[in-house]
């Protein structure tokens, strides 16, 4: 009789030890691109659309990346990022690009043909890694009149920062990628200006 009570209270303690398994699972951690903070920008031109932005296949996935000896990548499942890393990527260049360039025209790609900027900014994320002592990107960018086609400038920017101490090494990790990618922007920023400003004198 004591065994057969037994056996029927063997699914409910099983379940019972499963739930308890479940609740002491480490917790995710999710973590965000950020842009400089710029004052709110006050001007109308020029106007820019930022995209496509193409990232490494390696990357593209929910859990950040660090890169570690002997060409291996470790795969953070807990450090995730809170969206996917090529929105991310893109908001951040929209946001620092408005700010650099003091414009509130500032649009994501795909925008309507009757209403293309006057520039266009598609960068190919060649690299963008983490080691335990700095962060490295490599992009290929381009700069573009979309209703011409014409290339106002292509480049392949290559940046580095460091990794501070006292985080952990996925909150280091994003604030660092945002670093670069603020720099990247910065160097974009002026080659819009120049274009810009080129074109303003000759009108």
């Amino acid at each position: 009789m004591i065994t057969k009570k037994i056996l029927s209270l063997a699914p409910v303690l099983a379940l019972a030890l499963l739930l308890s398994g479940c609740g002491s699972s480490p917790a995710n951690n999710y973590y965000l691109l950020t842009a400089h903070d710029f004052p709110v920008a006050a001007g109308e031109s020029p106007s820019v659309g930022v995209g496509p932005i193409v990232v490494p296949e390696y990357l593209n996935r929910k859990s950040m990346v660090y890169s570690r000896a002997g060409n291996s990548l470790q795969v953070a499942n807990l450090d995730l990022w809170a969206e996917p890393l090529v929105d991310g990527i893109q908001r951040v260049i929209v946001l620092n690009l408005t700010g650099l360039l003091d414009t509130q025209d500032v649009q994501y790609f795909p925008w309507h043909p009757k209403r293309a900027p006057q520039y266009g900014v598609k960068v190919n994320l060649l690299q963008l890694e983490a080691t335990d002592q700095q962060v490295s990107l490599a992009a290929e960018w381009l700069v573009y009149r979309p209703d011409s086609s014409e290339t106002i400038q292509r480049r392949i920017s290559k940046l580095q920062s460091p990794l501070p101490a006292g985080t952990s090494e996925a909150a280091k990790v994003a604030a660092a990628y945002s670093d670069l990618l603020y720099q990247l922007s910065d160097v974009i920023a002026a080659s819009i200006t120049s274009a810009h400003s080129g074109s303003s004198r000759s009108e």
